[in-house]
C-alpha cells in the first residue's frame, strides 16, 4: 500500500512538473513571438522627476488648434482657467479659415477674450485654379485682418494634397501665392508655413523606419510615393518662398520640419532674416539630442517660438503644458513626452534647462515681436 502510494505521488510530482516545464517552455516561446506592438517595456532607471506646472515667464503658445473647441461649444472660460493656473498668457488658434468659420472663430474666442486667443485665417485652396486666384486671396486677407485676424497658416497639403490644374501637385513656390505672401508683408502679419513632414514619413514603410508605429496608425501620412515630393525637394520650395518674398515674416512649423538636422535648420536661419521656427510637437525628436538642441536654441534665443499643437487630450491641458516646462526648465532625463502631444517613436527625451534670459524669449517676447496685435 505504501509503495503504491508512494508511486501515486511520484506520478503526481512529475505530472506537475511536466506541466510547468511545457508551461514556462510555451510562455518563453509566446514571448519569443511577442508583436512589436505589445512590447512595452519598463525602465529600471531611477532619475530625478520634477514637477513644473506653471511656466516660468508668461507664455504664448504660438501653434495650437482650438477648432474642436470652437464647434464643440465647450466652455472656453474653462481653458482660460487652465491657461491661468499653467501661466499661458495667449493661444494662437490655427483654425480660424475663412468665411463665416472665421467668424464663428472670432467671435467664440476673440470676442469674450481678445487678449487671450490669437487667430489666424487660412486660404480658399478650392479656388486656387480658378481664375483671379491671387488677387482674391490676397484681397481675403486683407479683409480678415480687418475683423482681427493676426497671422496666416499654411498646413501641408501645400505641396503633399492640393492639385495644381495639370494633376501634380501644386508647388510651395508656385507662383500663384506670390500676391499672398506680399500681402502678409504689407499687412505685417506673419505666416506660420507647415511644409513636408517628419524624414521618416518619406523614407520606406519596413523595419528600419524609426516611425513605424505611427505610420501604420496613420497610413495617410505615409509619403514615400513616387508622385509625392521629396522631403529634400519640400524643403527647398519652401526656401525659394521665403528668400524671394524677404519682406515677410515665416515661421517654419515644427522647427521647419526638419529637427531630425538641427545643422540644416542653423543654416536656413542665418540665410534667411525673415526666418523663424516653432517648437511645437516636436519634443521627441528635440528631447533626444538634447545637447544639440539646447546649443541650438540658446545661439538662435530671438528666432524660437513655444508652440504646442495640442495633444491627445485635448487643445489646451495642464499635463501637455507640465511636459513642455519640465523639458525646456529642468535637466531631468530620460523621461516620457508622449503627452506633449502623441507617441512619436520608442524613445525618451532628456530636459534641456534653457538659461532664464533665453525662456523669456521663447515663451514670450518672440511672439510678441512677431505677431501684431499683443500687448
Amino acid at each position: 500500500m505504501k509503495m503504491l502510494n508512494f508511486r501515486i505521488a511520484l506520478f503526481s510530482v512529475t505530472a506537475v512538473f511536466i506541466f510547468l516545464l511545457g508551461f514556462f517552455c510555451a510562455k518563453e516561446e509566446d514571448l519569443k513571438n511577442i508583436r512589436l506592438l505589445d512590447y512595452k517595456p519598463k525602465s529600471m532607471l531611477q532619475t530625478k522627476v520634477t514637477i513644473v506646472e506653471k511656466a516660468k515667464f508668461p507664455a504664448i503658445d504660438a501653434h495650437n488648434h482650438l477648432r474642436s473647441v470652437v464647434n464643440s461649444g465647450a466652455d472656453v472660460s474653462e481653458l482660460v482657467k487652465i491657461m491661468d493656473e499653467c501661466n499661458v498668457k495667449a493661444v494662437v488658434n490655427l483654425d480660424g479659415g475663412f468665411g463665416e468659420n472665421l467668424d464663428k472663430h472670432l467671435k467664440v474666442l476673440k470676442e469674450p477674450y481678445p487678449d487671450r486667443f490669437i487667430v489666424y485665417a487660412w486660404i480658399e485652396w478650392n479656388k486656387v485654379n480658378e481664375p483671379g486666384f491671387s488677387e482674391y486671396s490676397a484681397k481675403q486677407l486683407e479683409e480678415a485682418v480687418k475683423k482681427g485676424v493676426q497671422g496666416l497658416k499654411i498646413f501641408k497639403p501645400l505641396g503633399l494634397g492640393i492639385k495644381d490644374e495639370d494633376g501634380s501637385y501644386l508647388r510651395v513656390d508656385t507662383p500663384k501665392l506670390d500676391a499672398v505672401w506680399e500681402k502678409c508683408g504689407e499687412l505685417g502679419i506673419p505666416v506660420t508655413i507647415h511644409v513636408a513632414d517628419p524624414v521618416a514619413f518619406f523614407t520606406p514603410l519596413d523595419r528600419f523606419n524609426e516611425r513605424l508605429e505611427e505610420l501604420i496608425e496613420h497610413p495617410d501620412w505615409m509619403f514615400n510615393k513616387p508622385e509625392f515630393y521629396s522631403h529634400d525637394e519640400l524643403i527647398e520650395q519652401r526656401n525659394n518662398v521665403i528668400r524671394k518674398h524677404k519682406n515677410t515674416v515665416f515661421v517654419g512649423a515644427h522647427v521647419g520640419n526638419y529637427p531630425e538636422n538641427l545643422q540644416k535648420v542653423a543654416e536656413y536661419l542665418d540665410e534667411y532674416p525673415n526666418f523663424n521656427v516653432d517648437i511645437c510637437a516636436r519634443l521627441s525628436e528635440l528631447g533626444r539630442q538634447p545637447y544639440s538642441t539646447r546649443k541650438f536654441i540658446i545661439k538662435y534665443a530671438d528666432r524660437v517660438l513655444f508652440g504646442t499643437d495640442g495633444s491627445d487630450a485635448g487643445p489646451i491641458n495642464a499635463e501637455m503644458y507640465h511636459v513642455h516646462w519640465r523639458f525646456l526648465e529642468t535637466d531631468d532625463e530620460y523621461f516620457d513626452v508622449e503627452k506633449s502631444h502623441h507617441l512619436q517613436g520608442r524613445w525618451r527625451v532628456y530636459g534641456v534647462y534653457l538659461p532664464d534670459e533665453v525662456l523669456e524669449k521663447i515663451y514670450y517676447l518672440n511672439a510678441k515681436r512677431l505677431i501684431p496685435g499683443i500687448s
